[in-house]
């Protein structure tokens, strides 16, 4: 297979099982977790190390921010052989008992995103594969995290949230964000709603562990609100998660 476009490689990696950061500079951080890291390939935002685990290859690359370069670059991850995937990444907090250095286990995401509407209809849900999900639960209750499982809300504008009030549409995005508080929503994210829906589509399994930074809505009813940026509990979370799978695939 010659290099793809956007990723700049084929199919010579081998790998099946992919972990998929945003963030470049976070890739080499967790392929020190794998046997044998080294470095494979940089193009774009995508940049990519290959490790093994459990006698199997398995690739970190980073997807940057938002659903369409995630979207980019898990259709062309798949071309080249990999069909697990579990992002690793940060999230900030909505129900009050997420706490920053929480780890959260996406199950399914709100999709207020873009990028899913040009796969599937809007009243389609975004879920993650419950193999993924429940080596992911196992992989935090193995190591003792503090963790929480259950839906996050999926957006494309991190101001949109942050600053709602100086936006024209702030009257929607307000509303909304008070039904997603009251309907027990756990946390906001950026990624996981495409990720869950190219991989429905594609028949891949997806799933995700996020770092909580801090909980914005703990710090407007002043309560004890750490900011935590160290994204070590999710990584190792991760890690345990595709060791179970690589067994259980065996």
């Amino acid at each position: 297979m010659k290099p793809l476009y956007h990723i700049g490689f084929g199919d010579d990696h081998g790998a099946r099982y992919a972990l998929l950061p945003g963030d470049p500079g976070r890739v080499e951080k967790i392929a020190a977790y794998l046997d044998n890291p080294r470095f494979y390939s940089q193009q774009r935002e995508y940049t990519a190390w290959l490790g093994e685990l459990s006698g199997e290859t398995v690739m970190v690359m980073s997807t940057g921010m938002g659903g369409p370069s995630t979207a980019i670059g898990v259709e062309e991850l798949y071309m080249t052989g990999v069909r697990n995937f579990i992002r690793i990444g940060t999230t900030g907090g909505i129900a009050l008992d997420v706490i920053g250095g929480d780890v959260v286990i996406a199950n399914g995401a709100i999709r207020m995103d873009g990028t899913p509407n040009e796969y599937v209809p809007v009243e389609f849900p975004a879920v993650a594969n419950i193999d993924i999900t429940n080596a992911l639960i196992a992989g935090a209750k193995a190591l003792d995290m503090r963790w929480h499982c259950g839906i996050v809300h999926c957006k494309d504008s991190f101001y949109g949230q942050h600053s709602p009030a100086r936006m024209p549409v702030s009257y929607e995005l307000e509303q909304k964000w008070q039904a997603w508080k009251k309907a027990g929503t756990l946390a906001s994210e950026m990624e996981s709603s495409t990720l869950y829906i190219l991989c429905q589509i594609l028949g891949a399994r997806a799933g995700c562990v996020l770092n909580v930074v801090w909980n914005q809505e703990r710090a407007n009813a002043g309560l004890d609100n750490p900011e935590v940026h160290d994204t070590t509990r999710a990584i190792r979370v991760a890690i345990e998660a595709v060791r179970l799978l690589i067994e259980q695939d065996k």
